[in-house]
């Protein structure tokens, strides 16, 4: 079985890697144009270009599947199945209909729920108790296809957006080899109609921190946001990420500002929500590096009183 891959970052590449050591017949590989990245912004090969060249592997970049002429250098490959995972490109339906058995897409969620671009994070802001990955078959509405495979698990109270990606890589990994084994003599079954949600892409914007909500739902909302684009609040001008912290069941005094700084020790900083308190743990001030509270605090005077916000 002759296979086209077609993704971009890390959890692509999970996906990839597991195809190769199978070993399956990856053709040719589609990913994103290189992109300028780091501190000297010099362009970078994503991690699906970089491994695909180190297997020796034949890559394609186009800036669009739409252009016939890639579509004809696709049908050109032979290729029996397409497999797809965060890939970063529309997919025509002339696409899909390229490979004899479609195309394939690793999704990180239980379908219906969290259809779109932003599954893992969604999830986590949501409180959901689990999440993970369906194996299903690509078709022209957004994640509506037929489920092939789908495997949960379980979302811990301390899991980031990061460390729900590392684990659900690993599985979409295992189950795309499983998928592909198995492909023609696999069932399909289609998406119930009830329990959609779509898990929109993510606006930096959004990463700000909401002091009126509840410590709980700041404390997801940081975690959904770890690492990228890291939430964020403003103290006394200077916009600091917070990267972890824990609610806690304290009572606030009622009048008390939400984000207003309640305790300061090397433990944390105990700050007012709109329901309960929350314990900021790690802090990030600008150009600095992510520091424990103790270590932040020898640089950046926070004292009771202070608020957070503004």
């Amino acid at each position: 079985m002759k296979i086209i891959f077609a993704g971009t970052p890390e959890f692509a590449a999970c996906a990839l890697e597991a195809l190769l050591a199978a070993p399956l017949d990856v053709v040719l590989v589609l990913t994103q144009p290189d992109r300028p990245a780091g501190r000297g912004m010099k362009s970078l090969a994503s991690p699906v270009k970089q491994l695909a060249l180190r297997h020796g592997i034949a890559v394609a970049q186009p800036a669009t599947l739409k252009d016939p002429q890639v579509q004809e250098f696709l049908r050109a490959s032979g290729a029996d199945v397409m497999v797809v995972a965060a890939y970063g490109l529309i997919l025509p339906l002339a696409v899909l209909d390229i490979p004899k058995l479609g195309a394939i897409n690793i999704h990180a969620s239980l379908l219906p729920r969290w259809r779109g671009a932003a599954p893992i994070q969604r999830a986590l802001q949501a409180g959901d108790h689990e999440t993970g990955v369906c194996i299903m078959r690509m078709e022209a509405g957004l994640d509506t296809g037929p489920v092939l495979l789908r495997e949960a698990l379980p979302i811990g109270p301390d899991d980031t957006a990061q460390s729900l990606h590392d684990r659900l890589a690993v599985l979409g990994a295992r189950l795309i080899v499983q998928a592909m084994e198995g492909l023609e003599r696999g069932v399909l079954s289609p998406q119930p109609a009830e329990g959609v949600t779509y898990a929109h892409k993510i606006d930096k914007a959004e990463a700000r921190i909401d002091w009126t909500a509840s410590a709980s739902a700041i404390d997801r909302h940081i975690r959904a946001f770890s690492p990228f684009p890291g939430a964020h609040s403003m103290l006394r001008g200077v916009e600091l990420k917070i990267w972890s912290a824990k609610p806690e069941a304290s009572p606030v005094s009622p009048g008390m500002p939400p984000g207003q700084v309640l305790a300061v020790d090397a433990d944390g900083l105990k700050l007012a929500c709109g329901e309960g308190v929350l314990n900021v743990t790690q802090l990030q001030r600008p150009g600095g590096k992510r520091l424990p509270v103790a270590d932040f605090l020898r640089g950046f005077a926070v004292a009771p009183g202070d608020r957070f916000g503004l």
